[in-house]
C-alpha cells in the first residue's frame, strides 16, 4: 500500500514525463496537417490523390499516436520499460473503441504502470528471470490493463470524454468569449500541468474536428504566462534580482514557442502574486484573440505558429494585450509588497 501511495502522490510527475514525450507528436503531427490544410486553401481536408492529401494524412498519423504514446510514458514513468506495451495497447484501445481520448490515456498510463510495478515485485526462480521483462510482464500486464478498458472502465471513461467535448462544444457555438476566458484560466493556472493539459486535449478534439477558431484561443493562451513574466522584468526591474531578470528573458524566448512553463519559476517565488496575474492576464489576451477571430489550423502557440495563423495581425494584438496585461497586474501587486533587498 506504502508503494501505491507514493506512485500516486508522483502523479503529476508521471503525467508530466507522458506529455513531455507526447510533445513532438503534437507539433510534428499538427504542424503538417495545418501546413496542408493551409496550402489547400480551402480550410478542408485536401483531396484525395493530391500531395497536400499525402501530407494530411502524415499529420493524422501524428495526432493518432499521441494518445498510446502519452499513456505508454506515463506507464515507463512508473514501472520502466515493462510497463509501455500494456500501456499503450491499452489506451489504444480504449480511443479506438469508446473514444476515451485523453482521460483514457492517463487511465491506462497509470493503470499500466501500476499493474507492472506489482507484477515486477514478484519473485521467480533465477533462470526464469531474464524473460519476466520482455515475455511474460508485457503480457500479463497487457491483458489486466486493457482488460480493464475493454470489460471495464472505458465506456464511462468515453461517456464522460464526450459529455466534456459537447458541453465546451456547446460554449463554442452559444458563448464564444466566455469559452475563451475558461480556456485561458485553465491554461494559465498550473503552466503546462494536469488543468492546462485538459483544455490542451479539448484543443486537440476541436482542431481533429476542422474547428480552429478555439486553436486560435489557445495560441495566445499558452504564450502569454512565459511572455508576460518576461515583459514584466523589463518594465521594472527594480521589482526582480538580478535571477530573475535573467530568467525573464529565458521566459520571453519559451512563450514565443508556445510553452507556458516559462513562468512557473516566478509563480514558484511569489504565487500569490504571479498565478492571479498570468490567470487574469492570460484570459484576457484569450478573450481577445475570440472577439478578433483568430484561428489557428495546429494545436501549439506562440509565434512559431504564426504561419498557419489565420488573421495574423489579430493573433498578434492579443498576445500583446494578454502579455501587457500581466505585466502591469504583476508589477502593481508586487510594488505593494515590502522590497527585500
Amino acid at each position: 500500500m506504502k508503494d501505491l501511495i507514493s506512485i500516486l502522490k508522483d502523479t503529476r510527475q508521471h503525467l508530466m514525463t507522458g506529455v513531455s514525450h507526447m510533445i513532438p507528436f503534437v507539433v510534428a503531427g499538427g504542424i503538417l496537417l495545418a501546413m496542408s490544410v493551409m496550402l489547400y486553401g480551402e480550410g478542408a481536408v485536401p483531396e484525395e490523390g493530391t500531395w497536400l492529401h499525402d501530407l494530411f494524412f502524415i499529420g493524422v498519423a501524428g495526432f493518432q499516436l499521441m494518445v498510446p504514446i502519452l499513456a505508454a510514458y506515463i506507464g515507463y514513468s512508473i514501472a520502466d520499460r515493462s510497463a509501455l506495451a500494456p500501456s499503450a495497447i491499452a489506451a489504444f484501445i480504449g480511443a479506438n473503441m469508446y473514444n476515451t481520448g485523453f482521460f483514457g490515456a492517463i487511465f491506462a498510463g497509470l493503470l499500466g504502470g501500476i499493474v507492472v510495478f506489482y507484477l515486477k515485485k514478484i519473485k521467480v526462480p533465477s533462470y526464469a528471470r531474464s524473460v519476466m521483462p520482455i515475455f511474460v510482464i508485457p503480457i500479463i500486464g497487457t491483458f489486466i490493463t486493457a482488460g480493464a478498458i475493454v470489460w471495464g472502465i472505458g465506456e464511462p471513461i468515453g461517456a464522460a470524454t464526450a459529455a466534456l467535448t459537447d458541453f465546451l462544444k456547446g460554449m463554442q457555438n452559444e458563448s464564444i468569449v466566455l469559452l475563451a476566458v475558461i480556456m485561458g484560466l485553465m491554461i494559465a493556472f498550473d503552466m503546462g500541468g494536469p488543468v492546462n493539459k485538459v483544455a490542451y486535449a479539448f484543443v486537440i478534439m476541436c482542431v481533429g474536428e476542422g474547428i480552429y477558431n478555439v486553436a486560435g484561443i489557445s495560441s495566445v493562451a499558452v504564450a502569454v504566462p512565459s511572455i508576460g513574466m518576461g515583459l514584466a522584468t523589463f518594465l521594472n526591474k527594480k521589482l526582480y534580482d538580478y535571477s530573475e531578470q535573467e530568467a525573464g528573458r529565458a521566459s520571453i524566448l519559451m512563450g514565443t514557442m508556445g510553452i507556458t512553463e516559462g513562468a512557473i519559476p516566478f509563480a514558484a517565488a511569489d504565487p500569490l502574486r504571479v498565478l492571479p496575474s498570468i490567470m487574469i492576464g492570460t484570459a484576457i489576451g484569450s478573450a481577445t484573440a475570440a472577439v478578433l477571430g483568430v484561428k489557428s489550423y495546429a494545436a501549439w502557440g506562440g509565434l512559431i505558429v504564426l504561419p498557419v495563423v489565420e488573421g495574423r495581425f489579430s493573433f498578434i494584438i492579443a498576445l500583446a494585450v494578454g502579455s501587457l496585461a500581466t505585466a502591469l497586474l504583476v508589477n502593481f501587486l508586487k510594488a505593494r509588497r515590502p522590497v527585500t533587498q
